[in-house]
């Protein structure tokens, strides 16, 4: 299971980067849960990175705007990211979701194959008007992503537990890997929910908060030991 780590920006991602993190997302939780950051700052945390190291650009939590979101897509494309993420916040039904992410998987693949694209959903659609966190796998798979993810909409203390069990969670996993798909999980998930996820094989897991001092993803930074102590842990699974 591939450890995610959220930063905002360059001084966070070192310490992501020291601590291990396998992936690197450049996030801006100002704007949201998947907020989008600056195509620089995408830029400046590329150039810091390892080649071997993977970086993620979430897009934002997207309206349903089709174009604006491919053009998004492109801008996270030019400025090096090698994951894209898109987070189906303004898209209530499978129909919208599915305009969006054909069009970003046309966009980001006829550039370049090889960058993974992500198609996220919310544990908690129902309390902002998203598509269901159950369509998402469907969506990913016939827009031909790579990826399917679940996060959670509202950064207000609930982790992804509290809106989808474990059972719940194994038949999403599940799921998208019957699809022939990658799978990842976040939302506020603490380091005691990690060997549960690691159990029903998610590919990747996302955290921010547990790898900031004082486990706040708000008022807390990303510090390299916590994040090595994830990572620790993770490999201890194995």
């Amino acid at each position: 299971m591939l450890l995610l780590i959220s930063p905002i920006n360059t001084g966070e991602a070192l310490e992501a980067i020291e601590g291990g993190a396998d992936i690197v997302d450049v996030k801006n939780p100002k704007e949201g849960s998947l907020g989008a950051n600056f195509p620089w700052v995408i830029e400046n945390i590329r150039q810091i990175t390892p080649p071997d190291m993977l970086v993620s650009a979430t897009l934002g939590d997207v309206p349903y705007k089709p174009g604006t979101v491919s053009l998004a897509a492109m801008g996270a494309l030019v400025s090096g990211a090698d994951y894209i993420k898109v987070g189906l916040y303004g898209t209530s039904n499978y129909d919208e979701a599915l305009e969006v992410m054909e069009n970003v998987v046309r966009t980001v693949k006829t550039k370049n194959s090889d960058v993974t694209v992500v198609a996220s959903g919310y544990a908690d659609a129902h309390r902002v008007g998203a598509i269901s966190p159950y369509e998402i796998p469907k969506v990913a798979a016939e827009a031909g992503a790579d990826l399917a993810m679940v996060d959670t909409a509202v950064k207000d203390g609930k982790t992804l537990f509290d809106f989808m069990n474990i059972d719940d969670l194994n038949k999403f996993v599940h799921e998208i890997h019957d699809y022939g798909l990658k799978s990842a999980l976040a939302g506020s998930v603490k380091k005691n929910q990690l060997k549960s996820l690691y159990d029903i094989k998610c590919d990747v897991v996302g955290v921010r908060g547990a790898a900031c001092v004082g486990g706040d993803r708000n008022t807390g930074k990303i510090d390299r030991k916590a994040v090595s102590d994830l990572k620790n842990l993770i490999s201890s699974f194995e």
